[in-house]
């Protein structure tokens, strides 16, 4: 298959990757930290004999936390585009899509479904305070293996538009057809995946607890798109000045 080698195709998933890290960063500091706030207070008082708030001393500050927090932002943000680019290289075939530009979009968008919004759904994310630190890994590997069911679907709905495609189906009848079978997946998904319960205690607000979690998945909202829309900004320039479709060849 001729076209750009894979590693200019991963060049250019990292650079977006940064673009994406520093936006999740800057989604963070401003709409997730302050919920982060809210909630540490909650959880020191607490902690604080009588419901004052107690002081102890921190290992780490908290604005090292914070820092180290936004550090981790961006680096999960680069390692999601290395994962981008070696799936656009190998299921670009797959992907419709006019131009490279809308592939990398409906490929984007479908990491956002797999990684953030179904996991929301079926497993919220909370503010510190809440969970049982016992359950911890249990809860994790649900969660992984969550996303790996969601990904495995999202795969079939991608396999099934090909076969429509190859079948001569028309456009509209690939993409309703493939939506259809994501959705039922996603659905059954969602229903009878297990869940480890998570208690919530009294005391924590159900605002705080709600903004939080509706605050997580905007900055994972943020990260996503703009992880789609500068990665297919830079593909798109390359395949036009080459006049021939960017592909990415993974041996």
């Amino acid at each position: 298959m001729s076209g750009h080698p894979f590693g200019t195709v991963l060049r250019r998933g990292l650079l977006a990757g940064l673009a994406a890290g520093v936006a999740g960063a800057a989604a963070a500091l401003l709409i997730v930290e302050p919920r982060i706030e809210s909630a540490l207070v909650v959880e020191e008082g607490r902690a604080a004999p009588g419901g004052g708030h107690g002081h102890e001393e921190e290992l780490v500050s908290r604005g090292v936390q914070v820092l180290g927090g936004l550090v981790a932002t961006v680096a999960v943000a680069v390692c999601l585009a290395v994962i981008v680019a070696v799936v656009f290289g190998a299921t670009r075939h797959l992907l419709p899509g006019r131009d490279d530009f809308r592939r990398v979009g409906l490929l984007a968008g479908l990491g956002f479904v797999v990684v953030a919004l179904l996991p929301a759904i079926r497993f919220p994310a909370n503010p510190p305070g809440v969970g049982d630190p016992d359950t911890v890994n249990q809860r994790t590997g649900q969660y992984l293996s969550f996303i790996v069911a969601a990904a495995a679907v999202t795969w079939l709905a991608l396999l099934v538009h090909r076969r429509l495609a190859a079948w001569s189906r028309p456009a509209p009848y690939r993409a309703v057809v493939a939506t259809v079978v994501a959705v039922v997946g996603y659905t059954l998904l969602l229903t009878l995946w297990p869940a480890t319960g998570v208690e919530v205690p009294g005391d924590i607000p159900a605002a705080l607890l709600w903004e939080f979690r509706l605050a997580s998945l905007a900055q994972l909202a943020m990260m996503w798109t703009v992880l789609g829309v500068v990665f297919g900004l830079l593909l798109t320039p390359a395949r036009a000045g080459h006049r021939r479709p960017v592909t990415a060849d993974v041996a």
